[in-house]
């Protein structure tokens, strides 16, 4: 494929015939079509299963087809007909894999049955289940503490699976749960939990039809969660503004057109999804508040000094909030100089926006990863959620703060117990429940537990799903560590890159797909997860198991607790025989379940409640609080200022239209004009030439830190792209390596990969890129 063919512009909407096109290209992909066609239509249906993508919840009142074109690649990726069995591991060593790509290895398809390396051979073996159990159960129990183990988990996981997960770890005596949440949004539990008292979103999807106005920040809902566009579509319909927040113009925030509205697609229309769309610098959003909060300040005082409508909801700020005081002291102490330098934005365009928040009534702020990984994320949420309360734009219809998830039950994880950081309160229920004494102790995030394994602290890792060794930063380190392990186990579904970083022992253990039946003792079984919107339901498989040999995450972790502690403090096998009997164990234990089984027979299942949509605040106070946080000096580390050097560009890592976290389900970016090719560095073409470049060329990127380690990748094509001066954007995993391990957010451990100074460097390397083809 010519560099022509690769990246020709794209100048379709999003959705429309290129998303029916894409799904029908996955659908023949998984050699499996037209099973998966009827499968399809019981995706997010009552009766049928969750998908496995995106945590977006669905509407009350959804039509017969409920999914996206990402949500279909997910099914039919993990639906394929391909199989990685006994046969295909004897014919591929561990070194001859870990030079494929990432893509080639998941392409080849679903692990059929449990495997164990063998390091002298360099392969992976069959082992048989209980054997794999036993293996597992030794090396915890030879371990001098409970803490020199690691038990991550990803959002994929059920609410059962996580919550056995989570008893049986604890049981075990630790709270090692480094997970995927640490990677991303961790910055929105605390900092929401600091202002509002809980750190989990206040909007519904009802409050979506209600709202005046939608702040979308630092998302690409095109991509990652693309059952988001109709709703901001509609709002922009009906006359709400939609004021999009982001450096890189993407196409979900420009037009859709909807492929379930057949006039609209044989007429090749499409519909705006913004009123307003501001791009400001990477690191920038706070500021952007920062200046919005100010522009209120000078307009309620000219309102007091007219006698005019007040611009502040005096009394939600009287009778619910503490703090305002010390906060409008800071936002007057900030100069505007400060707030547009820092945001790389005019003046007017941060009236602009302003003037929009303040004539509507109801006001939803949505963000993901483009706010939560940066050093000062904590203070950014607490500053969107700080003009939100100025207006009391949290807990009523049609506004609130609405953090917006990534992976399917990463919420509900959280929910379940899966936190480093435990409260008092989960862990005196759950010694109250099962009458054994929890570790008390904060354990390791993923960046501690990859420091804990580097420094040979840690000596187990088991891993439930995900692809910790290419979702992780610096990922030379990161192999590194976990190749310092005396055991790896990952519970999979599909081959990855995690499979062969392996330690001194190594386990693959297959599980099934959200897609597949799960029957234990007592039947068939469904499982339960959370949406961002925190509602809860229920989620039944409808393909048969691609293996007879596979088994549930459920009954995996069972199988590992009774090999390693036998009865206790359950009996482990009970437990898995029928799921009722876990979500009983989940009523008992965890908050707003009484009654679980029950109330998961409604239609759609039921909703969380949350104190602060509520208006009560479980904080110190009592009350919603202010924090008033001065903005950053400056963004770019003060050790690489000190240095003398100044980066060339500013980096942000992303994913492409084509992938969903690590997973890649083919080479193409659709919406940004990238076929064929991941190795691509998008960048404002005048700084291109600034740098001494011309577009198509390869550069090696270098990322500056304080360390002095060399951090570097290879082989990158230069792609003029409607970028902000200073700034640049490149695909991860293949730029994780640039993330240094120790450059994370404060008080968060998130690693900063929406803000990365590199340099570039005309390409050394005469490494051809694998792209194989399907």
């Amino acid at each position: 494929m010519s560099q022509k063919e690769q990246i020709k512009a794209y100048k379709g909407p999003a959705g429309g015939w290129g998303a029916l096109k894409a799904v029908t290209k996955s659908w023949w992909g998984s050699e499996n079509a037209v099973k998966n066609i009827r499968t399809m239509l019981k995706t997010n249906q009552n009766g049928g299963f969750d998908c496995p993508g995106c945590a977006w919840g669905e509407s009350p009142e959804s039509g017969k087809v409920n999914f996206c074109e990402n949500g279909a690649k997910a099914v039919n990726w993990e639906a394929t007909k391909r199989l990685v069995d006994p046969e295909f591991f004897s014919h591929h060593s561990v070194t001859s894999m870990l030079k494929q790509t990432d893509y080639w290895l998941e392409y080849q398809g679903r692990i059929t049955h449990p495997m164990r390396y063998d390091a002298k051979t360099d392969h992976y073996v069959p082992i048989n289940w209980e054997d794999a159990f036993e293996l597992i159960a030794l090396h915890l129990n030879q371990l001098e503490s409970p803490h020199q183990a690691e038990f991550y988990t990803s959002g994929r996981a059920s609410n059962e699976a996580a919550f056995l997960y989570q008893l049986f770890v604890r049981a075990f005596g630790t709270n090692n749960f480094p997970d995927c949440s640490n990677m991303c949004h961790e910055a929105s539990a605390i900092g929401m939990k600091d202002t509002i008292g809980v750190g989990k979103g206040t909007v519904i999807f009802d409050d979506f039809e209600k709202a005046d106005a939608i702040f979308v920040i630092g998302q690409n809902p095109g991509t990652n969660h693309p059952r988001m566009l109709e709703p901001l579509r509609e709002a922009v319909k009906r006359g709400a503004q939609v004021i999009c927040i982001n450096p890189l113009k993407e196409r979900g925030l420009e037009r859709f057109q909807n492929p379930q509205l057949p006039v609209e697609m044989l007429s090749n229309g499409s519909a705006p999804t913004n009123t307003a769309y501001i791009r400001p610098s990477l690191g920038g959003d706070m500021a952007v508040f920062r200046g919005i909060a100010k522009f209120l300040l000078q307009w309620e005082r000219e309102a007091i000094a007219t006698n005019g409508k007040a611009v502040f909801d005096r009394e939600f700020l009287s009778e619910h909030t503490t703090g305002v005081d010390e906060y409008l002291a800071e936002v007057d102490a900030t100069t505007w100089e400060h707030i547009t330098e820092q945001s790389g934005l005019e003046l007017s365009e941060i009236e602009m926006v302003a003037s929009m928040y303040r004539r509507a009534e109801r006001v939803i702020t949505c963000w993901a990863m483009g706010l939560t990984q940066h050093r000062h994320s904590v203070p950014t949420i607490k500053e969107v959620a700080n003009v939100q309360m100025l207006r009391g734009n949290v807990g009523k219809p049609g506004a609130g703060l609405s953090p917006v998830r990534g992976h399917s039950n990463v919420q509900g994880d959280r929910t379940m117990g899966i936190d480093e950081k435990p409260s008092d309160m989960l862990l005196d229920s759950i010694e109250r429940r099962f009458n054994f004494e929890v570790p008390r102790g904060v354990g390791h995030n993923t960046v501690q537990a990859i420091k804990a394994m580097e420094e040979l602290q840690s000596k187990v890792f088991i891993g439930l799903g995900g692809n910790f060794a290419q979702a992780t930063p610096d990922t030379e380190r990161t192999h590194k560590a976990m190749k310092n392990c005396d055991l790896t186990v990952h519970i999979s579904t599909k081959l990855n890159r995690s499979h062969l970083v392996t330690g001194k022992d190594a386990l693959i253990l297959p599980c099934l797909g959200r897609t597949e039946v799960d029957t234990q003792a007592n039947g068939p079984q469904g499982v339960t997860v959370e949406d961002t919107f925190s509602m809860v339901h229920i989620s039944y498989g409808q393909l048969k198991p691609r293996s007879e040999s596979l088994r549930s995450e459920p009954a995996i972790i069972a199988g590992i607790a009774n090999a390693t502690l036998g009865t206790h403090p359950i009996d482990w096998n009970w437990a898995i025989e029928d799921y009722d009997r876990i979500r009983d164990l989940i009523a008992d234990t965890i908050p707003g379940f009484t009654n679980f089984n029950e109330k998961l027979k409604n239609p759609g299942g039921f909703h969380l409640v949350n104190p602060a949509a509520q208006r009560t605040w479980n904080t110190p106070s009592g009350k919603a609080q202010f924090g008033a946080s001065p903005l950053p000096k400056q963004l770019i580390s003060e050790a690489i200022l000190e240095k003398g050097e100044k980066p060339d560009l500013i980096l942000q890592t992303m994913r492409s239209h084509d992938q969903y976290n690590t997973t890649l389900y083919g080479l193409n970016d659709r919406y940004r004009g990238v076929f064929g090719m991941r190795e691509v560095l998008f960048i404002n073409e005048a700084d291109i030439r600034k740098l001494g470049f011309e577009p198509g060329d390869k550069v090696d990127m270098v990322s500056m830190w304080e360390d002095g380690i060399e951090r570097k990748v290879s082989g990158f094509t230069l792609v003029a792209y409607d970028v902000p001066a200073g700034q640049a954007a490149a695909y991860y995993p293949e730029t994780n390596p640039l993330v240094p391990l120790d450059s994370y957010g404060d008080r968060t451990f998130t690693p900063t990969s929406k803000f990365i100074a590199i340099k570039l460097e005309k390409s050394t390397s005469d490494e051809i890129s694998l792209v194989t083809s399907e």
